[in-house]
């Protein structure tokens, strides 16, 4: 009797195993593993922009803050998180598309779908300087992940981005590039 109740034990509890697997919890999400990065925009596509961004981590994304100068007075332009970190084409395109580890549309951020680099136009004023304080949800800074905007491009664009031209808002030349470099 004993040895057939551990053989139907044993039988319930093989078969329970080669069923239904258990249901895997969700990924913690990704967390920045850097505290600070600095972006040194330096101009390009012929143009006198550049400046000085500090990329620091915050609890669902990264915030930038910095100058960037050389833009006409009381202009509005794109800018943008770009997929590569390379700004060596006098141009600035290869620095690539838009920042887009979700292959979302392109869009304004924080009202519906957009591509992770996507950010809110920057205003000059009159002497044509950007005094930046910007919040960017979604993404991390440093750890590798996804979403990691580490190594990336940050770039200005000549016009103001109209939020909805696919795939990137029509936001003419890149005027100044930038790699986010981590520094602590």
């Amino acid at each position: 009797m004993r040895i057939a109740l551990m053989a139907i034990a044993t039988t319930i509890f093989l078969s329970a195993c080669g069923t239904t697997p258990e249901p895997k919890s969700a990924a913690a999400p990704a967390q920045s593993t850097a505290r600070q990065a600095v972006v040194n925009l330096a101009s390009a596509s012929g143009s006198l922009v550049s400046g000085k961004v500090t990329v620091m981590p915050m609890a669902d994304g990264v915030h930038l803050t910095g100058t960037v100068g050389g833009l006409p007075a009381n202009s509005t332009h794109g800018f943008h998180i770009h997929e590569k970190g390379d700004c060596s084409a006098a141009d600035a395109s290869s620095a690539g598309p838009h920042f887009n580890p979700a292959a979302a549309p392109h869009g304004k951020a924080e009202s519906g779908a957009h591509h992770a680099g996507d950010m809110d136009n920057v205003v000059a004023n009159a002497e044509g300087v950007v005094n930046l304080d910007v919040h960017v949800s979604g993404v991390t800074l440093g750890g590798g992940a996804a979403n990691d905007i580490a190594g990336r491009a940050l770039v200005v664009h000549a016009a103001p981005d109209d939020y909805t031209s696919q795939p990137a808002g029509n936001a003419g030349a890149r005027i100044a590039c930038g790699v986010i470099t981590v520094t602590q």
